[in-house]
């Protein structure tokens, strides 16, 4: 075992202890049915006025173009809010051409085909990874530390960079492949490399194919092109594609029945920004996170995993600035923590969807918001941690 993998197994194993004495001491939780069960703030230990405040902020365009603020405490629901708002005249601005990845189309986004399921965007990465890591408690891959071009050979791989065939699947989940990846100027701009890769007819293909430029293992830089490839990873893992697996051995358990997913040009469910759920639903994924992978006596997950994804693998994003940036596990952002433990982890999507949990607390808030083209003067990323954590009693 390498030193690293030796720091990081500590971390994980400490990890892993105060995430099961975390979710010991929540003794009061309930558990959803087909709806989740209604209460109060004030009844969960919440100060009802922060939320009121909250949801006025909202309303009055503080947070942008916000859908929809859902908050549960001790898997009640104690505020659930949602917003109409005029997609089509906003997006009328710009190009309409209807298909699925013109993030202007009414028809596609925020919501799909006039339905509730609103869209994740990369929050998507974050369902995908729990999914993968069902298959590697059934042991249908190995560990986390295979290394990853085993399942590419049909897109013939350059593997004579070295680079490339020491690529992990756990170099994949935290976003440090070496794979190059260009980011500059923002989705749309036609410089992208995700906008490249959304044009393509082979979306493996042209992941596969882009250089390498750095050594796996040692530096973070947000692919999405990596979240596709583990989708396919899955897909030969398990024999079915990424959305199928997840219906079966993810949704089905938990009470998840109506959902989304895009599949790309070439026949892969789109594992880097595809999914649609409701609101509720999505809070169901924060749920089994938060009560460390089980569901109501049946164990979903094993904690092992649920544990490595909420720990900030990659400890601080940008290094090289002065502010505090949010670590990064198995494509979960970790936005708080304290001594290497997530104290709110969460997933985050394009234009604001964030499924946000803080386990001392006890807590699960998703924010579903489509602010693509600017916003308010605030984030609904900033919410939880500025508004709803300092108006909770921590002991409750």
């Amino acid at each position: 075992m390498s030193n690293d993998h030796a720091i990081i197994r500590t971390v994980l194993l400490t990890t892993l202890v105060a995430f099961s004495v975390a979710c010991q001491a929540q003794s009061s939780g309930e558990w959803p049915g087909v709806e989740w069960t209604r209460s109060t703030p004030e009844a969960e230990g919440i100060d009802p006025g922060a939320i009121d405040s909250l949801v006025a902020d909202i309303g009055a365009g503080a947070y942008g173009l916000i859908d929809a603020f859902l908050l549960i405490r001790n898997g009640r629901v104690v505020a659930d809010h949602r917003w109409t708002q005029n997609y089509d005249s906003v997006m009328a601005l710009f190009d309409t051409t209807n298909h699925q990845y013109n993030y202007d189309h009414p028809a596609w986004h925020p919501y799909y085909q006039n339905t509730d399921l609103h869209t994740m965007q990369s929050v998507t990465k974050s369902v995908a990874s729990a999914a993968l890591g069902v298959a590697i408690d059934e042991g249908l891959i190995d560990d986390v530390h295979v290394p990853v071009m085993q399942f590419f050979g049909d897109y013939g791989p350059d593997v004579s960079d070295p680079r490339r065939g020491a690529i992990t699947l756990e170099d994949m989940l935290t976003m440090r492949t070496g794979i190059a990846w260009r980011t500059e100027g923002a989705y749309g701009s036609g410089e992208h490399s995700t906008d490249m890769l959304e044009a393509s007819d082979t979306w493996i293909q042209y992941v596969i194919d882009q250089p390498m430029d750095t050594t796996p293992g040692s530096h973070f830089e947000y692919n999405d092109g990596v979240s596709v490839l583990l989708g396919k990873v899955l897909r030969q893992a398990t024999g079915m594609r990424a959305d199928e697996w997840a219906r079966e051995r993810l949704f089905a358990p938990i009470g998840i029945t109506d959902f989304y997913w895009k599949i790309t040009p070439d026949g892969e469910a789109d594992t880097e920004g595809g999914l649609y759920l409701r609101n509720t639903d999505l809070a169901r994924i924060g749920y089994l996170f938060l009560r460390g992978g089980e569901w109501n006596g049946e164990r979903i997950l094993s904690e092992e995993w649920v544990a490595a994804s909420v720990t900030p693998i990659v400890a601080d994003i940008n290094p090289s600035n002065d502010r505090d940036d949010p670590g990064y596990g198995y494509q979960w952002w970790i936005p708080e923590a304290e001594g290497g433990r997530a104290t709110v982890f969460a997933g985050n999507g394009y234009g604001g969807q964030f499924l946000m949990i803080a386990p001392d607390y006890d807590i699960v808030v998703v924010f579903n918001g489509w602010n693509i083209h600017g916003g308010g003067h605030r984030s609904t990323w900033r919410a939880l941690q500025e508004r709803i954590l300092p108006a909770t009693s921590l002991q409750y």
